[in-house]
């Protein structure tokens, strides 16, 4: 091969491999996304919940404060 080929074939392996990264990048980028926007909005799509489970719920959650509040009172249960 010629100097110019050699300088023209370098150039295109450098190129493929940079566009190799810069895809597998954004894929990853996109795919963190993806995690974030499925934190941020939960399980909530996906499971339809009861008014029963509703009440469940807010019952543990008013637990849970009556128990945090007692001890930032110093009271033990």
């Amino acid at each position: 091969m010629t100097e110019p080929m050699t300088m023209i074939a370098m150039a295109s392996f450098g190129l493929v491999a940079l566009a190799l990264a810069v895809f597998a990048g954004l894929r990853g980028w996109q795919g963190w996304l993806d995690l974030k926007r499925f934190e941020l909005t939960g399980n909530r799509q996906l499971e339809g919940r009861s008014p029963a489970a509703e009440r469940i719920e807010m019952a543990d959650l008013k637990e849970r404060i009556r128990k945090l509040e007692s001890i930032a009172s110093c009271v033990d249960l």
